[in-house]
């Protein structure tokens, strides 16, 4: 019995929201991942392999999530089909390699660390291979981000760079004082005070008239800051100095403490002292998490693990402080960790001179586990660690995206703001439109397929005609663009030679529409057999009926066949059987004295066009896949 057709538009309609909501948990799941939530990035990406969406992409990100994670089982696992894709960007021969070493699968990874040099790859982190903690090896086998310079740094220290709104807050020295010696490469620089800008603002001469209105700025150190989510409240760093009294230890130094600032009227006073400050040691680079529930800072405080840890005390909700919390070994070491920030999965970054680094200070990500323990630090790897100090890390809440410091060679002065943008998958995404009257075509299949002809996703068009696709770069790829109203169109596009800053490739498609464009009733459209082509007793009845009607009724019709197969098999040989099978409709109907030329076209197209959720990846009985066995007939003329 065949369905109904409301039920068939029913089915088409589930159809179309179930490849939506795959595009969504896409989107999800590359944001988690940009922001090093990759036990959350891996959950969503494994939804994403197992309903087979842009199935390719979704392997390799679970290699690196779960190699990032400190998991080199999962990892090899996963790089292990990676490896075994047409056309992998080489460097996950060298993922697969440092995984199969962390299992010490030490013979095997030198196979594929020769593969990886015989591709054309280059070893350039020697350090890193030879580092036990392979996670940092397999983040480093290409750069992750790429910098691009601010134009407002000055001479002297700037850092400290934090977002808020539309303002642009950071620490300098350039408004020269009182000189003083002091740490992470700020010597014999006049004070710290915070500065603020529009954050779109070009202007590269930041002055006096820059400086934070209130009474945060002081005669003495003042910064950096981070403010609440509902920017009434600034946390900032400063000497040892409040209500006109500067303070000192038993040994004479003023140290750092943390304080409040209330925004009153557009300026920022009330200065409080917060509790767990000491005149006897420093607490200094406050970080606020996500929800404003925990205050991170540095801190020499007794207990320390080194020089200077990180530590975080709770936020309650009548807004008093916990005690401090110490975060533990993982992420403190003998040296000094400081300028923790938490990005808005609430990862934690940090610089450390403890943890294995490309020189001095070096900035590093806390990787948790689904349970959110620390369970290893990751270096965040070169352009954005250098030989120097590399330290005062912000990411806005794109994930990829943000600021840091570095007293690195070549700057403008001792310490410099440094912008970065993550090197990001890069985003196919075009519009597909009428020809004839540029309006926008919805439910319009996009089919992807890579360079070795290997189909990555079927993507539906939404209510605007749009659709979008991560791909790789340094790619080639071939796009089919088909709907039941439309000629279909075909292009091949590239990504070899994009700019690594680029982030999308468009591809636009505007469709001409078939002319008198009708489908034969339903009844006309014939079956096959499974893996078969030929002409059955009951299609040979429907066939005789259309030549009849082509003859007799319609002596000026003209048709287009197209044929289809069910989901079981190979895209190749389905593809082929399809062909074949529009290819027999033709020949008997041509043997049936029907003039070719009344036949524009024959084509087959596979597993492309179902009719229903048959698609593999839920059970199906052999009538639902007979349904999906057909030819149907386009009908391009009547008269």
């Amino acid at each position: 019995m065949k369905p109904k057709k409301h039920i068939l538009i029913y089915i088409i309609l589930l159809i179309n929201a179930a490849l939506f909501a795959q595009y969504g948990k896409q989107k999800k799941a590359d944001a988690l991942f940009n922001k090093f939530s990759f036990v959350n990035a891996s959950e969503v990406y494994e939804t994403l392999l197992e309903k087979n969406f842009n199935a390719d992409y979704a392997v390799r990100q679970l290699g690196d999530c779960y190699a990032y994670m400190r998991n080199p089982d999962s990892a090899a696992v996963y790089y292990k089909k990676a490896v075994e894709q047409n056309n992998v960007p080489k460097e996950y021969y060298y993922r697969y390699a440092q995984s199969l070493r962390g299992i010490k699968d030490y013979k095997e990874s030198r196979v594929w660390l020769k593969k990886f040099k015989d591709a054309g790859g280059e070893l350039n982190n020697e350090k890193f291979m030879k580092d036990a903690d392979f996670i940092t090896t397999i983040f480093n086998a290409k750069p992750q981000y790429f910098l691009k310079t601010v134009n407002f740094n000055s001479k002297y220290s700037d850092f400290g760079a934090f977002e808020y709104g539309d303002k642009l807050y950071f620490t300098s020295s350039r408004d020269e004082g009182v000189s003083t010696k002091h740490t992470y490469g700020w010597d014999g620089q006049p004070f710290l005070d915070v500065y603020v800008k529009d954050k779109n603002d070009s202007v590269n001469v930041i002055n006096h008239k820059y400086k934070l209105k209130g009474k945060v700025n002081s005669v003495y150190h003042d910064g950096p800051i981070t403010i609440t989510n509902d920017g009434k409240t600034m946390y900032f760093s400063r000497n040892n100095f409040n209500k006109n009294t500067l303070n000192k230890d038993k040994k004479g130094i003023s140290n750092l403490k943390i304080y409040k600032a209330t925004l009153v009227d557009g300026s920022w006073t009330n200065i409080e002292d917060l509790p767990f400050n000491s005149d006897e040691y420093s607490t200094g680079h406050p970080a606020l998490n996500s929800d404003n529930t925990k205050l991170y800072f540095a801190s020499d405080m007794p207990g320390s693990i080194g020089g200077s840890d990180i530590y975080y005390v709770d936020i309650n909700s009548d807004g008093s402080y916990g005690s401090p919390k110490n975060l533990g070994d993982i992420v403190n070491t003998k040296k000094n960790e400081v300028f923790p920030f938490v990005n808005s999965e609430g990862t934690l970054f940090f610089s450390s001179d403890g943890h294995q680094g490309l020189g001095l200070l070096d900035i590093f990500a806390a990787i948790t586990d689904k349970n959110n323990n620390i369970t290893g630090v990751l270096n965040l790897g070169v352009p954005v660690n250098s030989s120097k100090d590399d330290f005062s890390f912000f990411m806005n809440t794109d994930g990829t995206s943000g600021y840091f410091a570095s007293n690195r060679d070549g700057g403008v002065g001792s310490d410099d703001i440094y912008a970065y943008n993550r090197l990001l998958p890069l985003k196919l995404e075009g519009t597909v439109t009428d020809a004839i009257n540029n309006k926008p075509i919805a439910n319009a299949t996009v089919s992807i397929f890579d360079g070795g002809g290997n189909k990555m996703a079927d993507l539906e068009t939404d209510a605007d005609g749009y659709y979008e696709i991560n791909i790789d770069r340094n790619a080639d790829y071939k796009l089919l663009t088909s709907h039941q109203k439309y000629e279909d169109q075909s292009r091949l596009i590239t990504s070899k030679n994009i700019d690594k800053t680029a982030k999308r490739i468009l591809a636009d498609f505007s469709l001409n529409p078939l002319q008198d464009v009708v489908k034969l009733a339903e009844l006309n459209t014939i079956y096959f057999g499974f893996e078969k082509y030929d002409i059955r007793k009951d299609a040979a009845l429907e066939l005789d009926k259309i030549v009849n009607m082509m003859t007799n009724i319609y002596p000026n019709m003209i048709i287009r066949i197209e044929s289809h197969t069910d989901s079981r098999g190979t895209t190749a040989f389905n593809d082929w059987l399809s062909q074949k099978r529009a290819k027999a409709t033709f020949d008997y109907l041509i043997s049936k004295g029907i003039d070719p030329s009344r036949i524009t076209k024959y084509e087959g197209f596979g597993e492309r066009r179902l009719t229903n959720g048959c698609d593999g990846s839920v059970p199906c009985t052999e009538e639902e896949h007979q349904l999906n066995r057909r030819t149907e007939f386009i009908v391009i003329k009547m008269k």
